[in-house]
């Protein structure tokens, strides 16, 4: 059975405001979903709700993927079931190595000790396939890092877990061009039947250079719009007015 994971009338509220309002949606393997809308729409409500952040409520409907109901299911539940998030804003771990960190995320996730020698294997061959160099492992997590080598290190962190699905939010936000080139050149090295991406973006910028194979527009709390590629530089080009004013 494909693993596809299906959202159908997700309702959520954050501290008693409700956010999403209705939400249908669906990513299946080998995909590239983009989400894109406007400030306050929901995107990231759906990205943090999709891994079970406390802090978001849902009302009503259902999240699946495959065959299993993932609204139960705590984050380290998800994650280990083929679930990722990638943060708009990663954190700083002082003291803490980027090979430390991804070591024991990787152990979490397949639920099994790996040695320091066996996972510095695994570690090197994927920051090879994303031309990274290895002096970054060494480093402790984001601290000190630019916007671009974070969000590189979200990259790397979603090669090392192999997840099923990937929710890349906002994963363009605060970046150069340059960054966010080498960004979805690591994003596309990943790319494979395998694997469905659900990029959440305000802008069709990053959809440059990640070709989606399914847009949709979040306004509002609720998809109004979905298509193709062409719907993103409809877009770009006139922005969401065209939308709000009913003329889809």
């Amino acid at each position: 059975m494909s693993e596809v994971l299906q959202i159908r009338g997700l309702r959520v509220a954050v501290e008693g405001k409700e956010i999403l309002k209705g939400v249908d949606l669906e990513v299946r393997p080998g995909q590239v979903h983009a989400i894109m809308g406007p400030n306050g729409s929901g995107k990231s409500t759906l990205a943090h709700t999709l891994m079970g952040h406390p802090r978001y409520q849902v009302l009503s409907g259902s999240v699946s993927f495959g065959d299993r109901d993932l609204l139960p299911l705590s984050t380290d539940e998800r994650a280990r079931l083929g679930l990722f998030l990638a943060f708009q804003y990663p954190s700083e771990i002082p003291g803490v190595t980027v090979a430390s960190f991804l070591r024991r995320a990787y152990m979490a996730v397949k639920q099994r000790e790996v040695s320091a020698v066996e996972f510095f294997r695994v570690l090197q061959q994927k920051m090879r396939h994303l031309q990274m160099p290895m002096s970054m492992a060494e480093r402790y997590l984001n601290e000190g890092f630019s916007g671009g080598e974070k969000k590189r290190n979200e990259v790397l962190q979603m090669a090392i877990l192999e997840p099923k699905i990937a929710v890349l939010d906002e994963t363009d936000s605060g970046l150069d061009i340059d960054a966010l080139k080498v960004v979805a050149e690591g994003v596309n090295a990943l790319r494979g039947p395998e694997l469905g991406v659900l990029i959440i973006t305000h802008y069709q910028r990053i959809l440059h250079y990640i070709q989606p194979d399914v847009v949709s527009v979040l306004m509002e709390g609720r998809v109004v719009q979905t298509g193709g590629r062409d719907l993103a530089e409809k877009l770009e080009e006139a922005g969401y007015d065209w939308i709000r004013e009913g003329k889809a």
